[in-house]
């Protein structure tokens, strides 16, 4: 029998063209734009991001993780692992791929709901570059939503109200629409309904929660707030699949983005290891560092495999759960590490706000938090590990 494991483990040709694309992207436009900005800028000039804009756009780099047929790029999740690797190395990456020179995918399940829904929302978002928001997390707790949200919609004739206050919600001050999880019944499987709420509805308000990142998620409080029966997404009563279907899948994606970012913090700290002098021999040469870079590699070489892995089995149409969740975890903590170690190697400069690696210092740490806390997800694989 023949033994030829050719192309085993390696990206398609395709996936290599495009990684090499969104490389030079943002080499080239990018990254020289944003070291014009203040060091922890969230958002680029407008004219500046819209020049970006256009030139992504002529490159066909838009919205890559929406249907091609409404308008995006039709990634699947290998194809958006590998966008947001490379997306994710700029200054504000962590949260703002690509300085947002690349649009902003509408949240994935808003494909799921109605026609009028798709075009309104979704269609409109690619078009326009319309800001969303996702509402989940609450004070009673965010890693489980099925027993913590609180937020109430009542229905009331063709309409629903809603009542109830989410937390550390992204872009909200900004957004104009966002998907709104609320409990509706009690009785029902979950009693969670998804809804489509325009963010200039009256009743909503927003304050902004300040954290160790520049870019300050919102309190976001629902008083009376109306939304029309047309936008409610999916089934009364069946919102939790839906924010599963999307949080899992989520991810994926996010774990790139923090392997992008630890990667190219271990680029500069090689970098530099190669040209700082110091009692007459370079840093490359001590034992000390050399473990560390070779620690680093191995680890990011690890995690960055999880990731295509547990990409590689979505787009299979496979239950990436599991996989999702151990790749979140593995790429988070050790691009922490990473981090630490390049912040060590630097020294001083390495909290100098010269440098980027201080701002994402800060920001990896919210990351290990965010989609879901390390524990969580250890929960969620030893359930069904030990499942009997």
């Amino acid at each position: 029998m023949e033994n030829d494991a050719t192309g085993a483990w390696e990206l398609p040709g395709h996936f290599v063209m495009l990684r090499d694309t969104i490389r030079r992207f943002m080499t080239d436009e990018v990254r020289p734009v944003e070291e014009r900005q203040p060091h922890d800028c969230y958002a680029l000039p407008a004219g500046e991001l819209e020049a970006l804009r256009a030139k992504a756009r002529a490159a066909d780099l838009w919205c890559m993780a929406s249907p091609e047929q409404y308008g995006g790029g039709g990634l699947g999740l290998l194809g958006q692992v590998i966008v947001a690797e490379e997306a994710a190395k700029c200054r504000m990456g962590a949260y703002v791929p690509a300085c947002g020179a690349f649009g902003i995918d509408p949240p994935s399940v808003i494909w799921l709901g109605s026609e009028a829904q798709r075009e309104n929302y979704g269609v409109a978002g690619i078009r326009g570059g319309k800001k969303n928001f996702v509402a989940i997390s609450e004070a009673s707790g965010g890693s489980d939503p099925a027993r913590t949200i609180q937020t109430r919609a009542q229905r009331r004739g063709g309409r629903y109200v809603i009542n109830g206050t989410k937390l550390w919600i992204t872009g909200a001050d900004k957004a104009d629409w966002g998907i709104v999880f609320a409990r509706t019944e009690a009785a029902k499987g979950d009693g969670i309904t998804a809804f489509i709420v325009d963010r200039d509805t009256p009743g909503i308000t927003c304050r902004e929660i300040g954290v160790i990142r520049s870019y300050a998620p919102y309190e976001v409080t629902f008083e009376n707030v109306e939304v029309p029966e047309s936008n409610r997404l999916g089934d009364e009563g069946q919102g939790f699949a839906i924010c599963q279907k999307w949080l899992v899948h989520a991810r994926v994606p996010y774990a790139a983005g923090v392997i992008g970012i630890a990667q190219a913090a271990l680029d500069v700290a090689i970098d530099w290891a190669r040209q700082r002098n110091v009692h007459k021999s370079y840093l490359a040469d001590k034992q000390a560092i050399q473990w560390m870079v070779a620690d680093s590699e191995m680890e990011l070489r690890a995690a960055r495999l999880l990731t295509w892995q547990a990409a590689w089995n979505g787009d299979l149409g496979r239950d990436i759960k599991t996989d999702a969740s151990i790749a979140k975890v593995v790429a988070t903590e050790t691009a922490g590490r990473v981090i630490d170690r390049c912040v060590q190697i630097l020294g001083a400069m390495g909290v100098a706000r010269e440098m980027p690696l201080e701002r994402w210092y800060r920001e990896l740490r919210i990351k290990r938090i965010g989609e879901g806390p390390s524990e969580v997800h250890r929960m969620v694989l030893a359930r069904q590990l030990l499942k009997r």
